[in-house]
């Protein structure tokens, strides 16, 4: 009985088989030319890449050596005395200094320095790179129209895509580690610095050009200032973006607190996994209300303030 009922389905689905399937023509081998770009690139450009390598490879070592040597009470001390000007409060100050020196018991304190090295250069070159190109782009119309989609892209793509390319050109280890977290960590500083600037009150900028200000002098002497607080939302996503990036970039050999967290998944244990997630927290908890704190400063002193 259920043969004959699905009999008339069945027909409609031959008949309308041509019409269904997607016709059989030849594909876009975007992946093969993606391919054949990385492998030119490779073959090509090695020696800037191994530039770049040993430069980035030096500016971790440099703030490797900076973290090491640095007491672990006298970090502590140096973030609470931050969170103190950050915000003001005895509450908000302790706990994050009991933040640290719980990683400090987890047993995770020389791992969260080497943590602490990979994000800090990430982020500095995310600054260095975002924050200009971001005030091009307000300043640019032709430059927001190229760029809109390709930020886009670059914050819709998932993150484990940015590893295979950085391996490919960078080995493995924590180089490679540093340009994935840059692209993926990168377009917030910029979208938003972009968006602060395009958005100061036009008066403040007219009066400024009336008074006798060039383009320039208007641009960093009052647009930048006037955006600051929005710019210093960027700098906060972009930190947290690094710091997400932690535990994916552990997959390539970056080692760190990440990397517990991968061990922790392939053992099965949950209370590893569960020290070295909850010190990631911890991380990403100071940083962001330090940064938060800094942004609310700002906008006292632009007048934003609510």
């Amino acid at each position: 009985m259920d043969s004959i009922l699905l009999l008339p389905a069945r027909l409609m689905a031959v008949l309308l088989s041509p019409w269904l399937k997607f016709p059989e023509i030849p594909f876009i081998d975007i992946a093969g030319w993606i391919d054949s770009a990385v492998r030119w690139l490779k073959e090509n450009l090695s020696w800037l890449f191994d530039f770049i390598r040993n430069v980035i490879d030096g500016m971790l070592s440099g703030t490797a050596a900076v973290l090491e040597i640095m007491p672990w009470w006298l970090l502590i001390v140096l973030v609470m005395v931050a969170g103190w000007l950050a915000s003001r409060s005895i509450r908000s100050t302790l706990l994050y200094g009991a933040m640290l020196f719980l990683i400090g018991l987890f047993g995770y304190w020389e791992l969260m320095n080497y943590t602490l090295s990979i994000v800090i250069v990430s982020v500095i070159l995310s600054l260095l790179l975002g924050l200009p190109y971001g005030i091009w782009m307000a300043e640019s119309e032709k430059v927001r129209t190229i760029s809109t989609p390709l930020l886009d892209t670059m914050q819709t793509m998932p993150s484990f895509v940015y590893l295979i390319p950085a391996v490919i050109l960078f080995g493995l280890g924590r180089v490679p580690a540093v340009i994935a977290t840059l692209v993926y960590a990168l377009p917030p500083v910029i979208r938003l610095t972009s968006h602060a600037i395009l958005n100061v009150d036009s008066e403040t900028a007219e009066a400024a050009q009336a008074f006798g200000c060039t383009r320039m002098q208007s641009l960093w002497q009052v647009r930048i200032p006037q955006a600051a607080p929005t710019i210093m939302a960027g700098v906060n996503q972009t930190i947290m973006m690094a710091v997400a990036m932690v535990v994916t970039s552990s997959m390539i050999g970056a080692k760190g607190l990440g990397e517990e967290v991968l061990i922790s998944i392939q053992r099965m244990e949950v209370g590893r996994g569960f020290e070295a997630g909850i010190s990631i927290v911890f991380i990403a908890i100071v940083i962001d209300r330090l940064t938060q704190g800094i942004t609310r400063s700002l906008k006292k002193k632009s007048g934003k303030e609510d």
